[in-house]
C-alpha cells in the first residue's frame, strides 16, 4: 500500500457540493491487488445472493471495540460473510487493531478506521495502510492468502450500508479492501455492491449492537483537513467474543 485506500463516493465528492473541498478528487487510488481467483476458488460460495432483513443470531461472534471515547459492540456476519469475517477477526485476534486510531470521520456519513498508519493519529499517510502482504488467515479449515495485503471482495450477502452496519473500505478497484472499515452512520445504500446506481462496492460484514450512542460521540469530534480528528480517537483494544 502506498496510496489510499478510502470511501469514494460520498456526495460531497461532487464537485459544487458545500463538502467538497474535505475530498480531494485528485487522490490516487492503488493499484489493483495481485490476481486473487485462486482464493475464490479456494472458499465454497455457500451464501445465496439475497437481500438480508437481519436480527441478532446468537451463533455470530460479537466484538467488543474500547476506544478513547467509550465503548462498542458489534455483530460480526461470520454466517454470511465468512471470508471478510474471518478477516476481520484474525486482525483483531493478532492485535492489529490496537492503538490505531479513527482517521476519518464525516458526520452523517460514516468513520473510517483501520490504517496501521493511524498509530500516529496526524500521519499524512492514514488512510494508506493495510495487512502485511502474503499474510493469511482461516476461513473454517481454507487458509486464505491477503495478496499484496488484500482480501478478495465479498459479494455474496446483499445487506444495506444502513446506520450503524460496518463495512470494507477499499480503492474502487477490484479485491482492494484489507485492513481498513467504516461504520455507516447514515443511509448510504449507493455504496452497496448491489445498487446499480453508481460504481460503489462496498460490502457489509456486521452491525453495532450496544453502545450506538459512542459511534455517534466519535461522529459529533471536530475535524481538520482530510476529514482526521483534531483530538485523536484511539482503539485501545478490539476483542472477539459472543454476546
Amino acid at each position: 500500500f502506498d496510496q489510499r485506500t478510502f470511501v469514494v463516493d460520498h456526495p460531497s465528492r461532487q464537485l459544487g457540493h458545500p463538502l467538497h473541498s474535505a475530498f480531494s478528487t485528485t487522490t490516487p487510488l492503488a493499484a489493483p491487488a495481485a490476481a486473487a481467483d485462486i482464493m475464490f476458488r479456494m472458499i465454497p460460495r455457500a451464501m445465496p445472493r439475497r437481500l438480508f432483513s437481519r436480527a441478532f443470531s446468537t451463533k455470530n461472534p460479537v466484538a467488543t471495540f474500547e476506544t478513547s471515547m467509550g465503548s462498542f459492540k458489534a455483530e460480526i456476519f461470520s454466517d454470511a460473510m465468512p471470508i471478510t469475517s474471518a478477516n476481520f477477526i484474525d486482525l483483531a485476534e493478532t492485535g492489529f487493531y490496537e492503538g490505531l486510531h479513527f482517521h476519518r470521520v464525516i458526520p452523517s456519513f460514516m468513520l473510517q478506521f483501520g490504517c496501521p498508519n493511524s498509530k500516529d493519529p496526524k500521519s499524512p499517510m492514514c488512510g494508506t495502510g493495510g495487512p502485511e502482504a502474503g499474510s493469511t488467515f482461516q476461513v473454517g479449515e481454507k487458509t486464505v492468502v491477503r495478496e499484496g495485503g488484500n482480501i478478495p471482495d465479498e459479494f455474496e450477502a446483499k445487506i444495506s450500508n444502513m446506520p450503524g452496519t460496518l463495512s470494507m473500505a477499499n480503492t474502487g478497484r477490484p479485491n482492494s479492501g484489507g485492513s481498513q472499515f467504516f461504520i455507516n452512520t447514515a443511509p448510504n445504500k449507493y455504496l452497496d455492491f448491489f445498487d446499480p446506481s453508481t460504481p460503489s462496492k462496498h460490502p457489509v460484514f456486521g452491525k453495532v449492537i450496544e453502545g450506538m450512542e459512542t459511534v455517534s460521540a466519535i461522529e459529533a469530534v471536530p475535524t481538520a483537513r482530510g476529514d482526521n480528528p483534531i483530538e485523536p480517537v484511539k482503539m485501545i483494544k478490539v476483542t472477539i467474543g459472543t454476546k
